[in-house]
């Protein structure tokens, strides 16, 4: 599903990504750690095509992502990618149901299909009675249920998670993990998790351990 090779990346003078490969499988969770510094976010950012590397290239199904022009990336970015952040990044002013909709709005989805679909995922995730709040009305945990439900509404081939616990309690931190389990053997995605919670990483299908800009061997 993910093919990237010979990754790049320099801020300023310092080499921060020294020639990674990388490969995640379709429907695989696969979760990256490693200290502050390592170079794991970078990584994050440039396979979900949110930054462009120095050097190197990245497939995502099948498409070389770089090689688009910058609309037709941001296309495959709002079709073909999903992101699920520490911070939620919900626009307060909405709803749960309209928070989630609006990435199928931007894709070209009609309004009653975008919210029906909205509907579904959040009922899914346990949220069926919170579709009219709010952000500020809703818990830590149900925030990030809804972040997770509008990465997914246009059914992505690939969710990138950065931190996607780091700032919630203990049983919200292990309700959330076991959801993207629950998430892809539902809809199948592949999930490319970057986290500093071990227990969350043993849950992986594969663990890839960062140092220095490098994976370790």
């Amino acid at each position: 599903m993910i093919k990237a090779q010979n990754i790049t990346k320099s801020f300023g003078s310092l080499l921060v990504l020294k020639g990674i490969d990388f490969e995640a499988k379709d429907s695989e969770v696969l979760s990256i750690v490693g200290a502050s510094g390592a170079g794991k976010s970078s990584l994050l950012q440039i396979l979900g095509t949110l930054s462009n590397p120095d050097t190197g290239s990245v497939l995502i199904d099948g498409t070389d992502v770089f090689s688009l022009k910058s609309d037709e990336l941001a296309d495959f970015r709002n079709k073909k990618i999903g992101f699920v952040f520490q911070f939620h990044h919900l626009l307060p002013e909405f709803t749960a149901l309209e928070n989630v909709a609006i990435p199928a709005l931007i894709a070209g989805e009609k309004m009653s299909r975008a919210k029906d679909s909205a509907a579904e995922l959040l009922t899914f995730l346990g949220l069926g009675e919170r579709l009219t709040h709010k952000p500020s009305e809703m818990s830590g945990g149900e925030q990030q249920r809804v972040a997770i439900a509008r990465a997914l509404i246009n059914k992505p081939a690939v969710l990138f998670a950065d931190e996607p616990s780091g700032n919630l309690d203990t049983n919200t931190k292990k309700e959330i993990h076991k959801l993207f389990f629950d998430l892809r053997d539902k809809y199948r995605q592949t999930v490319v998790i970057v986290t500093h919670d071990r227990d969350l990483a043993k849950m992986s299908d594969r663990i890839l351990e960062m140092k220095d800009g490098e994976f370790l061997l």
